[in-house]
Parts: C-alpha cells; structure tokens; sequence
C-alpha cells in the first residue's frame, strides 16, 4: 500500500480554505458516484482575478487534501491562469498520491472548472467552453 506524502496528511489535518462563500461569484459541485466524495468549490472574482476560494467536500483524506491545495493554488490568479490548474500540479504540489487516489486531484480540477464555468455562465451567458466533469474515475 502507497503511503501518502506528508504535505498530504498536513492538508488533510489542517486543510486551509474550508467552508462557503455566501455571495460566491462561481460555485463548483462535482462528485465521484462509484467513491461517494463530493466536492463544492466556491470562488470571488475581481477584476476577471480569484480572490477568495473555499471548498466544502464530503471524502477521504485525499479528497479533502486536493481541495485545500487547489483553493491555495488559485487565489491571486486570474481566471485563465486558474484554468491551466491541472490534476497533475495538484497532485505534484501535495508531493504526490497514491495511484489509487489520484481520481482525487481529478475531481479537484473538476470542482475548480465547475466553479469557472458557473462563474462565466453567470457574466457572459456562457460557460467553460467544452466543459464536461470526468465521471469514470477508478473505485478507492
């Protein structure tokens, strides 16, 4: 069995981010229907720029640690630089997955773009151009 990094554990047991924004700009909800973790993400746009992220996720440590990241990597960004966030800069971020948890960084992204394309829905009338959640992950 793969263990997991210790930047891992530290944002399992500490993650950063948690909870809602109330008047969130984008709000993200993706989930794995084979593992059972839910994700939301939510985020606060000025100026086409994050400025504030928090996630809400219902999983196992890894889920909850992908979250945290993926909120700490998007602040401070613009909207098209937080699109070129990927499963793999999460997952390298945190020092790496397990192989079997690495649909864990998926649903992170996932719940990032959700959020972008609620947040481009909600400015432009239209969303995140070809967006479509990935849904077959592996069972953990």
């Amino acid at each position: 069995m793969e263990q997991y990094s210790s930047k891992v554990m530290e944002y399992f047991r500490n993650p950063r981010n948690v909870g809602e924004i109330k008047d969130a700009d984008g709000v993200g909800h993706v989930g794995n229907p084979v593992c059972g973790d839910i994700m939301e993400l939510y985020i606060k746009v000025r100026d086409k720029r994050i400025v504030d992220a928090k996630f809400k996720t219902f999983g196992c440590g890894a889920a909850i640690a992908t979250s945290s990241m993926v909120t700490e990597m998007v602040k401070g960004k613009t909207i098209d630089e937080a699109l070129k966030v990927t499963n793999k800069a999460v997952t390298e971020a945190l020092g790496g997955l397990p192989a079997i948890k690495m649909h864990c960084s998926l649903l992170a992204e996932d719940a990032l773009k959700a959020a972008i394309d609620d947040y481009l829905k909600k400015t432009t009338g239209k969303g995140l151009p070809g967006f479509k959640p990935h849904n077959d992950e592996p069972e953990h």
